[in-house]
């Protein structure tokens, strides 16, 4: 048995120091010496196993074998959704059937600073609510690039569109863990989040513009922006408190796209200093796109439409209790962590559902459009084995910073760092956010950091005499924001623009947002733990 010991160095400043040695060594790796994200991963996950054997005292079976189980999930379920995703990306490309796709988002508008807003914010979240898990980014990605796009400037709009639906992503996943772990009531959590993120669709919509254009596109193109935030915020506050988390990020992403297409100043044509200033673009005012049949256009967007009914068919109650028949839970082998309350930590278990998990569900409906499309069951597996190909260093990558986090998480490293910012006194509604962000980070996911952070959140809360319920929204709303520096999350966006070893260049284009957004989101909580903005809350 290992117990977990949260100050191993007699000073829990200390100890923090030291346990955040694991990410700041892949970010550094990343961000300034540049290397190769498969490499910084592995090497921030041998800095992981040192400070949790040496410093932690875990035993070396149990780090390795941690190391393992965060591998494993790595593959399963987090690459197991990316690589269908871009698998039934490449059908459609073999088919013809993405540049029809295509051509359609340009018939909507030629404006690549709209074409961001349809693709990066509405889509890319629609595909959140649904997938989660790097889909958005990976998707969202694919189709900026198809556009015309600069694959850069594709990776960074991606990247940081996949901010406003994250708390509600994945069917409400983070939110309903965050409910279970607090044991709050979950409408009292998605009712407080939905009073945080929809403040940052306002903001997201006007940032996408200008990262596409600068002040230009600010000037040029703040109304249908900020319509669409509107849009979609307040159907996400609305869903979020009056009808059921699960649906607030799709009814926002069909909301903020229906507002979008209504508005006359969409359909306006670019001017061609737009088109000159992208530099990446291949549209051009000289050829006409040609005309695609509405058989053609309905094919293109199949996929899509699969995707959004077998995901909500697979939220209702009777399906998702037969799917969730076919899942696989068990002891992990060699693992037998004990929390410093004495009680065993759920990483000593691990589950495999094997059918209710989106990249089995993604698989169904790519096999389905394999079929509709014509494409031979040969080449469709040629497709399917040549993204496995093309994401190799992908799945490194991601599975080595799964490792790494699942080795900081079960030596209690993750807890030390959380105990520390947690023993803000006061101060700690202002950082709570940053706690989640810090989670976000490091997993890549904002259900993990819920899972990771949430009860430590109410109980500082309620040593500090703050509001649980805030500080465990919280946790959530701030986790958001660092899903566009999440290592996984990088890398995911530099595959699907094709910008292979190029992670380091992305976190430093988006980490300046990353923080700045974070920053806002600290004085808003900060703001609703006092009498300023306290109305804001049920």
């Amino acid at each position: 048995m290992f117990v977990q010991d949260l100050t191993p160095l007699g000073s829990l400043g200390l100890s923090a120091l030291v346990a955040v040695l694991p990410l700041a060594t892949v970010l550094v790796l990343l961000g300034a010496v540049r290397m190769r994200a498969h490499h910084a991963a592995l090497i921030g996950l041998l800095v992981a196993l040192v400070v949790g054997i040496a410093a932690y005292g875990m035993p070396v079976v149990q780090a390795v074998s941690g190391a393992l189980q965060g591998a494993a999930f790595g593959l399963w379920p987090i690459m197991w959704i990316v690589v269908n995703a871009l698998w039934i990306y490449r059908l459609t490309v073999r088919t013809g059937h993405f540049d029809v796709l295509r051509r359609s988002f340009g018939r909507i508008s030629d404006d690549p600073r709209i074409q961001a807003l349809i693709i990066a914010f509405c889509f890319g979240a629609l595909m959140e609510a649904l997938a989660g898990f790097g889909a958005p980014v990976a998707i969202s990605a694919v189709m900026l690039v198809a556009v015309g796009f600069h694959p850069v400037k594709a990776a960074v709009v991606a990247l940081v569109a996949n901010t406003a639906p994250v708390a509600f992503g994945a069917m409400g996943t983070p939110v309903v863990t965050l409910a279970q772990v607090t044991g709050l009531p979950l409408q009292q959590v998605s009712s407080i989040v939905g009073r945080q993120t929809p403040l940052l669709a306002l903001v997201v919509p006007l940032l996408l513009v200008i990262i596409v254009d600068g002040k230009r596109g600010l000037k040029d193109t703040w109304l249908p922006a900020l319509v669409c935030g509107v849009a979609f915020g307040l159907v996400q506050f609305l869903a979020s408190n009056f009808v059921s988390p699960q649906l607030a990020d799709i009814g926002a992403a069909l909301a903020g796209a229906a507002a979008l297409v209504a508005l006359p100043q969409t359909r306006r044509p670019v001017p061609e200093a737009v088109r000159i200033g992208m530099g990446g673009t291949t549209t051009t005012t000289e050829e006409a796109p040609p005309e695609d049949s509405r058989n053609d256009v309905l094919k293109a967007y199949l996929p899509y439409a699969l995707i959004i009914v077998i995901f909500s068919l697979a939220v209702l109650p009777p399906i998702k209790k037969l799917l969730d028949k076919a899942t696989w839970k068990f002891h992990w082998p060699g693992l037998n962590v004990v929390g410093p309350n004495g009680k065993p930590v759920s990483g000593n278990t691990f589950s495999l559902p094997f059918l209710n998990t989106g990249g089995t569900l993604v698989l169904l409906a790519g096999i389905l459009t394999a079929a509709i499309l014509a494409v031979s069951a040969s080449g469709t597996v040629q497709e399917w084995l040549a993204t496995v190909k093309e994401l190799r260093f992908a799945i490194l990558t991601v599975t080595g910073v799964l490792a790494l986090a699942y080795v900081m998480n079960l030596s209690g490293q993750t807890s030390t760092i959380g105990t520390f910012i947690a023993a803000a006194g006061a101060g700690l509604a202002f950082l709570s956010p940053v706690l989640g962000w810090f989670g976000v980070a490091v997993s890549g996911s904002d259900t993990s950091a819920n899972a990771l952070f949430g009860a430590l959140q109410v109980t500082a809360a309620n040593k500090t005499g703050l509001a649980a319920d805030l500080l465990a929204a919280a946790n959530s709303s701030g986790g958001v924001l660092g899903k566009m520096v999440s290592p996984q999350n990088l890398t995911i966006a530099c595959v699907a623009a094709n910008l292979p070893g190029e992670e380091g260049k992305l976190l430093r284009k988006v980490l300046p947002w990353s923080l700045g957004l974070l920053l806002v989101m600290c004085l808003i909580v900060f703001g609703q733990s006092t009498a300023a903005l306290s109305w804001m809350l049920p």
